[in-house]
């Protein structure tokens, strides 16, 4: 980690952070954590928070949370964190589908965000993928009735897997299935990161899935 980023991680991680294999067994306490009642919205996979600490600060409303296995990349969040002066944020290091599986209820997450997972390219390591059956049956079981389901990735049959796993799981129904492809348009409030212009430099088509608990 930079300077920078250790001192972040120095000052803020007692207080804003915690491992996933460091939870106590049971049910995440979010509503302690945070001090208050909020609706839930769980980012897995928050990089170097680039994305992430403008959703944060434009949804105080909420409480966020971001689960990363990438230490300095919590650390750069914390550090913009910080500059944006938010306090609805709190972080999880470790495995996601732990934390969802073992630490957080059926039918408590208002919203789950997975913004470009890593695509695994090569065809010999698509079961590495993170949207896989499992794991959206998981997903979607953690979120309230309406609560949402909201992907985006460049690569095209990443895309088109998510899709076929999305439409092939009851729990969830898609919001956009009247659109051409069941593509969701890209929200406006999702910020373009460097990442998302390269893709489109590259001539990569970004697609946005956005799904519904029923």
């Amino acid at each position: 980690m930079t300077v920078g980023q250790q001192r972040a991680w120095d000052r803020y991680w007692p207080e804003l952070g915690t491992e996933v294999t460091a939870l106590p067994e049971g049910p995440l306490d979010v509503t302690s954590w945070f001090g208050r009642t909020a609706p839930v919205v769980l980012e897995i996979g928050s990089g170097m928070g680039e994305t992430t600490s403008q959703l944060v600060a434009a949804q105080p409303e909420s409480n966020y949370l971001a689960v990363e296995v990438y230490k300095p990349g919590l650390a750069q969040l914390m550090l913009r964190a910080e500059k944006l002066e938010v306090s609805n944020l709190r972080l999880l290091r470790g495995d996601a589908i732990v934390l969802l599986r073992d630490h957080l209820e059926p039918g408590s997450l208002d919203e789950v965000r997975i913004y470009f997972p890593d695509p695994w390219p090569k065809k010999r390591h698509h079961k590495r993928r993170l949207v896989q059956a499992e794991s959206v049956a998981l997903i979607a079981s953690r979120l309230k009735p309406g609560g949402v389901l909201h992907l985006a990735t460049d690569w095209e049959n990443y895309a088109e897997q998510m899709m076929e796993v999305c439409q092939g799981e009851s729990q969830l129904r898609n919001r956009y299935a009247d659109e051409p492809g069941g593509w969701a348009p890209r929200p406006e409030w999702r910020p373009v990161t460097k990442f998302e212009n390269r893709a489109h430099e590259e001539g990569r088509v970004i697609h946005d899935l956005i799904f519904e608990r029923i």
